[in-house]
């Protein structure tokens, strides 16, 4: 099924300046807000408190939820709307960790049922420690950065035949992180530390797929970031499986236009590299329309419909596809542009010096 008409050459590599502005952008927008509010807003699964879930008799605003929760000094607590719509049934976060759990389910329905005057159903409480929560933080920092390690070296191997190239590259980086984390380095440090080394070595050892894959990856997960602080939602396990997700098409979107970008450099060897790569977008772009749209559906349908439970889940899918979508066409490919540009002048410069005896 096509639904572009074969011939067609659109020439996305020429607006690659206009796009790494408008990357750039978002990236320092992303940026300043998260050092203005402090880092992402972690959700009690990662800081620690406690959830509680509760069914009302009417549907209550948020506001009026945190106005009854008052007499028990809980008003700072964070109020979602729970299941599908028309229940009347809300996730009750609190932030504090030194709450007393015993009697906590009677206390807070004690203080709804006083303010409005109808029963309230406790349903569960759930308190997770601050320790637990580090630890889930940490390792679900980890699995984001490990699935871009060997996303890597996976793309190393397959597009350039360099398996050896990357198992250097993770042995260095197994290293790196060994001797860094002797010396008592935070994990988030760790984690930003590994990924510089990660980009560093992939362009000392000329993995250009490898480093175009990566700096997409970690773009469409910074951007998602952002989308997050901008409309203040939480970060929670399940927006870790999101991005997560978001790697993972990402990533499938990216491998499509590569592929088409190596079989053609192997076919047209008398037209230029830019040439070549404008020609792969254009010949790949019916196939990522069609599963862009077509998985979009799906997840608009789950952002609308699927009530508070995965609404987090299903933004965090909503604005990964649109960033992911882009970044194949206007952020990895124009990475393997510079980098043949950088390497042809020096081969350049080299063969000149040769040639002129020096």
């Amino acid at each position: 099924m096509e639904f572009i008409k074969p011939g067609i050459n659109i020439d996305f590599i020429g607006k690659r300046k206009i796009a790494l502005c408008f990357s750039l952008t978002l990236i320092f927008l992303t940026v300043i807000l998260l050092i203005w509010r402090q880092g992402p807003n972690y959700g009690v699964d990662f800081t620690g408190g406690v959830l509680i879930q509760v069914k009302l008799a009417e549907k209550e605003s948020p506001a009026d939820i945190r106005k009854a929760l008052e007499p028990i000094q809980l008003q700072d607590s964070i109020i979602q709307e729970f299941g599908e719509r028309g229940h009347a049934e809300y996730l009750i976060r609190v932030r504090k960790t030194d709450i007393e759990l015993s009697g906590l389910d009677e206390k807070v329905k004690k203080a709804l049922e006083d303010h409005f005057g109808k029963e309230a159903d406790i349903r569960r409480v759930e308190m997770v420690g601050p320790k637990v929560g580090k630890d889930l933080r940490q390792k679900a920092l980890f699995a984001i950065f490990y699935s871009i390690l060997f996303i890597a070296i996976y793309i190393s191997g397959r597009f350039e035949h360099q398996w050896l190239m990357s198992i250097i590259m993770a042995i260095s980086l197994a290293i790196v992180v060994y001797v860094a984390s002797g010396f008592g380095v935070s994990v988030t440090w760790l984690i930003l530390l590994a990924l510089l080394v990660t980009l560093g070595l992939c362009w000392f050892l000329r993995l250009k797929y490898a480093l175009g894959a990566i700096i997409a990856l970690i773009h469409d997960v910074t951007i998602t970031v952002g989308a997050f602080a901008i409309t203040d939602r939480e970060i929670s396990l399940s927006i870790i499986a999101a991005f997560l997700t978001i790697v993972g098409y990402s990533l499938n979107d990216t491998i499509v236009v590569f592929d088409r970008i190596r079989e053609n450099l192997g076919r047209y060897r008398r037209r230029s590299f830019e040439e070549i790569m404008n020609s792969s977008i254009n010949e790949t772009l019916s196939r990522t329309i069609l599963t862009s749209s077509t998985t979009l559906v799906v997840v608009i349908a789950l952002f609308i419909l699927g009530g508070g439970v995965i609404h987090d889940f299903a933004f965090a899918l909503l604005v990964g596809i649109v960033i992911g979508t882009y970044s194949s066409i206007f952020v990895a490919s124009p990475i393997l542009l510079v980098w043949q540009g950088r390497f042809s002048e020096s081969s350049k410069i080299k063969k000149g010096l040769v040639r002129t005896g020096r």
